[in-house]
């Protein structure tokens, strides 16, 4: 019996320490919402999606389109903070990288970048990517979990300016306009 007894611990010790320990879970924020990273808070505010840069054509043709994000990074930390590099992940797991070369673009973000100690940074980042749906990933890709904001394809501020410009009453389908106290 003791034996039985035993063998049975053994056993429950050995699958215990066979067993896989769980990924972190991944933590998804929506455009528009802070996003925490360490010290760093992240604001996806705008997007646009164009086949130029700039005015002028560029040179350079997107091979799909440039991914226009503007965004506002916050140092909530007391010590100067760089700002890492951003990729796009489409809902199939492919990645796409920021273009290392923003010109033509209004309040480009650069590729070398920091914010200071309690101050706020405003900028775009660009990428080239098909036209489809994306997260923005905004962590080191070698952290155990994805922390990421949602992209959608027409950001909820696009129907609100829509809002603006359509005389009173007529909304844009989808958009719901909160009554005035």
């Amino acid at each position: 019996m003791r034996s039985a007894v035993v063998l049975i611990a053994l056993l429950s010790l050995a699958a215990t320490g066979c067993s896989r320990s769980q990924k972190p879970s991944n933590i998804l924020y929506s455009a528009g919402d802070k996003a925490i990273v360490g010290p760093l808070v992240y604001s996806v505010t705008d997007t646009e999606v164009t086949q130029q840069l700039g005015d002028e054509p560029n040179p350079r043709n997107a091979q799909e389109r440039f991914y226009l994000i503007k965004l506002s990074v916050t140092n909530s930390s007391s010590d100067d903070q760089s700002i890492p590099t951003m990729t796009l992940v489409d809902d199939a797991g492919h990645n796409y990288t920021e273009l290392p070369d923003g010109a033509g673009v209004a309040n480009w973000l650069g590729v070398v970048r920091k914010v200071r100690a309690a101050q706020t940074e405003q900028g775009v980042v660009v990428f080239d990517a098909p036209t489809k749906h994306y997260r923005l990933r905004i962590n080191d890709a070698l952290d155990e979990k994805e922390i990421a904001v949602d992209v959608p394809l027409n950001f909820v501020h696009e129907r609100m300016k829509a809002l603006d410009t359509n005389p009173a009453g007529s909304q844009p389908p989808g958009v719901v306009v909160p009554e005035k106290k």
